[in-house]
């Protein structure tokens, strides 16, 4: 079996006001305010002399590298990011942003929100529109049942209620 790995697809470019909001916090925090001061550390470390045996100077260094990695992605991913701030002209259907409240085979009721690939650490509850709960669930209304294939095996729910953010029920 060869390396050749075939490129991975764009993760999607949409995101709620929210996750917009936090990303662009952490990209400040690291540019106004990790970077200056990792860079006065290094600079005082380097002041110390001889920077081969100097920990301070090398994992300062090391941070520096991090922080503008971190940076860089911030900033190419937040570049063309689509802000979805309002719910969609069909409410009755499940779109990105929707809190969807499903109803397993059993009786027991679980509630998601579909939420952009950047975003879905912020609570439990949030799935990334990417993943395969979330893409059975895109498009379907009220009353539908789906079928998702798990690690777990094949599971089957129906869509109780679909709400948005921001929208009068």
């Amino acid at each position: 079996m060869g390396r050749y790995r075939p490129p991975t697809p764009p993760a999607p470019r949409y995101i709620t006001p929210t996750g917009h909001q936090r990303l662009r916090a952490e990209l400040d925090q690291l540019w106004r305010v990790e970077r200056p001061q990792v860079t006065q550390a290094v600079s005082a470390a380097a002041a110390q002399g001889d920077r081969s045996e100097n920990a301070e100077y090398t994992y300062g260094k090391k941070r520096l590298r991090e922080i503008d990695s971190r940076v860089r992605f911030l900033r190419k991913r937040l570049d063309g990011m689509v802000v979805v701030d309002r719910p969609p002209s069909d409410p009755r259907r499940v779109f990105f942003g929707a809190w969807v409240t499903l109803e397993a085979a059993d009786g027991s009721e679980v509630t998601y929100r579909i939420v952009g690939p950047d975003e879905f650490d912020m609570a439990p509850e949030y799935i990334s529109m990417a993943a395969p709960l979330a893409r059975a669930l895109l498009g379907k209304s009220l009353d539908d049942e789906v079928r998702v294939t798990t690690a777990g095996g094949e599971r089957g729910y129906t869509i109780i209620d679909i709400r948005y953010a921001g929208a009068v029920s």
